[in-house]
């Protein structure tokens, strides 16, 4: 009897390692996927993408074109690092600022297309869209703060000038030798590359294809990572992730500020947290300060850009990256610092996902308007009243 026991035990020790191994498979396939999408993104874009800054004609546009741009392209390290670059080349601070926080809103529709790999388990889903979108609120409710107190006394550029004042004449760096997530999925990535070019397929159909390749596989990775999630995370498994995102608020963003900083995508980062909030490991209340730390995490691409930058305007690039660090922990500061406005995201996410839950076409009608449609109406009338 004592045997057979013994056996069970090994047995089951050998599935549960088995099922982390699939985990971590699992895992490498999400951040495929999302590099498939931004791939499949740029390549159906072409050089256009640099274009959509041309738009940027005051604070309000900047924000759109910010969004629309990160929204497009699933990254706001890339976008900011673009902006670092056009800053260099020339474009002012002021305009600059807008696109950086802009920045912020887009990269959070990542979050709410992986919440959508659960979109048919009902109660689950509830918790998925709701961990996803607390981040978009977050952010929303951040620019309607310091936009406008941008607008009227410019403190975020000033902190920005003060503060690249004192890195003046550092040395290059590279951010090649921190990304370790690139040269993993770079192999599979340009396989598939390598693959339609040498059947004709053009950059437009490519991207295409990867677009819509990388939201099924999205689709496909989560459900299987949410079922085998309900098996293992019990126990000691539950207690270690716990250790870093569960501890509390401070251990939460931490922990978000230093695996964003590693993988150097805010998208990857809280994309990877959404399916443990779904399946309910992490509830809304601890999941909240994991991505309010990824916002912090994701500065760390344009700061490091800005450092190789030379030339006259090489300055003014390393501020516009350091006014994206600032914005970024102010908004931690104030917004989650302060009781009365730490909830407002909670709120919104919640209401939003009871919605969302009940009738699916909010889902598509969220994300449509958001991220698209308000802002290129929004783009039109600033056009047409000249502002």
């Amino acid at each position: 009897m004592s045997m057979t026991a013994t056996e069970h035990e090994t047995r089951s020790a050998s599935s549960n390692w088995l099922q982390w191994l699939l985990i971590v498979g699992l895992v490498y396939l999400l951040l495929i996927a999302v590099s498939m999408i931004g791939t499949g993104f740029k390549a159906a874009a072409g050089d256009q993408a640099k274009e959509l800054f041309a738009f940027a004609s005051n604070p309000l546009t900047g924000v759109i074109i910010g969004t629309v741009a990160t929204a497009l392209i699933q990254s706001s390290s890339t976008v900011t690092s673009i902006i670092v670059g056009l800053v260099a080349g020339g474009l002012p601070v002021a305009v600059a600022i807008p696109m950086v926080m802009g920045a912020n809103m887009g990269t959070t529709i990542t979050n709410t297309i992986v919440s959508l790999g659960h979109v048919r388990q009902g109660e689950e889903f509830r918790r998925a869209f709701s961990a996803a979108t607390v981040h978009d609120f977050f952010n929303l409710f951040s620019i309607m703060i310091f936009l406008p107190l941008e607008i009227m006394f410019g403190f975020l550029q000033k902190a920005g000038e003060y503060l690249s004042s004192f890195m003046v004449g550092g040395d290059s760096m590279s951010v090649n030798g921190f990304n370790f997530i690139k040269p993993l999925v770079k192999p599979p990535v340009g396989l598939l590359k390598d693959m339609f070019h040498g059947v004709g397929a053009s950059d437009l159909v490519m991207g295409i294809a990867f677009i819509v390749l990388g939201i099924t596989l999205i689709f496909v990775v989560i459900t299987y990572i949410g079922k085998l999630l309900k098996v293992l995370m019990v126990g000691r498994a539950k207690a270690i992730l716990h250790t870093a995102v569960g501890r509390g608020p401070i251990s939460g963003i931490f922990s978000g500020t230093v695996i964003t900083v590693l993988v150097q995508s805010s998208s990857t980062t809280t994309s990877l947290v959404v399916p443990l909030a779904g399946s309910g490991v992490f509830s809304l209340r601890q999941i909240y300060p994991f991505t309010l730390g990824a916002n912090i995490g994701t500065c760390i691409t344009a700061l490091l850009a800005a450092t190789a930058v030379s030339g006259a305007n090489s300055v003014f690039a390393l501020q516009v990256a350091l006014v994206h660090l600032t914005y970024n922990v102010l908004g931690v500061v104030v917004i989650y610092g302060l009781p009365f406005l730490r909830n407002i995201p909670i709120i919104g996410a919640e209401w939003l996902a009871n919605l969302a839950m009940k009738n699916k076409l909010y889902v598509a009608a969220y994300i449509g308007l958001v991220f698209f449609i308000i802002p290129v109406l929004l783009i039109g009338v600033s056009q047409i009243m000249g502002w």
